[in-house]
Formats: C-alpha cells, sequence, structure tokens
C-alpha cells in the first residue's frame, strides 16, 4: 500500500492547527460546489474529521464516509458526536478501498500536496464515482504562498531551517489541479481560489496553534532558545494586526471540481 510520506498522528494538536482552517475553508468549499442534498459522499484524508463535519452539517448526505491513513484521526474523528452519522475507515487514497461507482461525490481537503501520486489519487476517486457524480478539491497554495502558516515556513526558509516536507508541492497549483482533473477524464472542470482569514488574540496564541502536531514545530523546539526568539521576531514582523491588536492570518486555496463522465 502507498503511503503519504507526511503523517498528522495527533489528532487534537492537529485540530488546533489546522482544523478551524478545514472549516473555514470548507463552508465555502461546499457553497461552492451546489450539490443537491441526499448524496453519497466520501471525504478522502479525512483526518479528524473537519471537512466531513462540514459535508454533514452543510449538504445532508445520505451517506458519508471518510478514509485516511492515521488510526489515530479516525479514533478521535469517531469519537466526534457531531460526526455520528459518518463511517470511518483506514484506507490509502491511492488505493481506495471501495468498489467503482460506490459514490455520488468524491472530495479531498488540503491532502492532495501531501500524496506521492496525485494522478493516481485522482484516478481512484474517478473511479469509485458514479457517472455524472463529482470529483472536486481544495488545496492551499503551496508554492503560492497561501499556506496559513506560510509566514513561519518563509522565515524558516530564509534563516536555513529545514521546513514541513511536502511530497507533491506543484499538485497544489491551479494550472497542475487543472491537469490533473482533464487527465482523469473528468468533464465540466471548474476552478475558483479560496481566501479566509483567522484571527488570533495576541501572537502567542497564533504561535502555539500553528506549530500545533506540524513537523516544522517539532523542528523548532529542537533549536536554541536564542533562534527561536530570532524566528519569533522575524515572523511577528511579517503579520498584520487588527484594532483591537489581534494577530490577523490569511489563506489562500486552489479549487477545482469535475464531473465523472458517461462512457
Amino acid at each position: 500500500m502507498a503511503k503519504h510520506e507526511v503523517h498528522f498522528d495527533d489528532p487534537r494538536a492537529y485540530e488546533q492547527r489546522m482544523g478551524v482552517w478545514s472549516r473555514l475553508a470548507g463552508h465555502i468549499f461546499v457553497d461552492w460546489l451546489a450539490l443537491h442534498s441526499g448524496l453519497r459522499w466520501v471525504d478522502i484524508g479525512c483526518g479528524s474529521g473537519a471537512f466531513t463535519e462540514v459535508i454533514i452539517g452543510q449538504c445532508s448526505p445520505a451517506e458519508v464516509q471518510g478514509v485516511d491513513l492515521s488510526e489515530a484521526q479516525l479514533a478521535f474523528a469517531c469519537s466526534q458526536p457531531a460526526l455520528r452519522r459518518a463511517k470511518f475507515r483506514e484506507g490509502d487514497a491511492m488505493a481506495l478501498p471501495f468498489p467503482e461507482n460506490t459514490f455520488d461525490v468524491a472530495a479531498m481537503a488540503l491532502v492532495i500536496f501531501f500524496l506521492t501520486d496525485p494522478i493516481k489519487a485522482v484516478a481512484e476517486m474517478t473511479r469509485v464515482v458514479r457517472p455524472g457524480g463529482t470529483v472536486a478539491s481544495y488545496a492551499w497554495d503551496m508554492l503560492g504562498g497561501g499556506f496559513p502558516q506560510e509566514s513561519i515556513q518563509a522565515e524558516m526558509r530564509a534563516m536555513g531551517i529545514p521546513t514541513m516536507p511536502i511530497p507533491s508541492p506543484k499538485a497544489s497549483r491551479m494550472e497542475t489541479l487543472r491537469d490533473l482533473w482533464t487527465g482523469a477524464g473528468l468533464s465540466s472542470v471548474d476552478t475558483r481560489e479560496i481566501t479566509v482569514q483567522r484571527a488570533f488574540e495576541d501572537f502567542d496564541e497564533f504561535w502555539t496553534k500553528s506549530l500545533s502536531g506540524s513537523t516544522f514545530g517539532s523542528t523548532i523546539s529542537a533549536m536554541n532558545a536564542g533562534d527561536v526568539e530570532l524566528l519569533r521576531a522575524r515572523v511577528r514582523r511579517r503579520l498584520a494586526t487588527d484594532a483591537a491588536g489581534r494577530i490577523l492570518c490569511d489563506g489562500r486555496a486552489n479549487a477545482i471540481k469535475g464531473t465523472v463522465p458517461y462512457n
């Protein structure tokens, strides 16, 4: 079984760092999909269930299944009251554990750039969706500065500090997503940009939640105190604040959708 090269096995930490972001972008994403209720969904790379929760709350699905490689993330998702309607199982985005034509919608939220073979993943999404169904994804624009923690990673790069490994960063770009969707034979391919903003009470809250459960957070925790303080100061200078002094942080994602054609 092919594996992601990046894993997030601390679901509570992941919720602090990325769950809120996933929901913010996810609400806009499903509004844009404009699909009717009563459909069968699969959430691929569901993690802690943040986007699965958006599907349930906003789309009134007949069925929703979540797939992820992390047993810890799946256990956390299963424990959430808001996700009682969903079913979760361990599985690989590049070898989905479902027969052909199982779902009406296959969605992948903030995952595709973490996969070693995005082409295979999109082919798998297409395989498990019925003709006329929808294959869709949204991904932080990792190469275009859209990642919400880009302010930290940019300063880490400037200081020569290793950042989060991304197996397929080009897969987050709009032109690459279009190529992936059309290459999989999907029709009516459409794209849009999603921009979201999150406010933090102060820099310490931004710093703590941004590093929580991240691979670059582990790198920073191993640094000497002087380098950490220098990094914090450099990052702080990059961030905007509102009139109340809260830290404002933006995220920008590229979204895509396509239809499985009738043969």
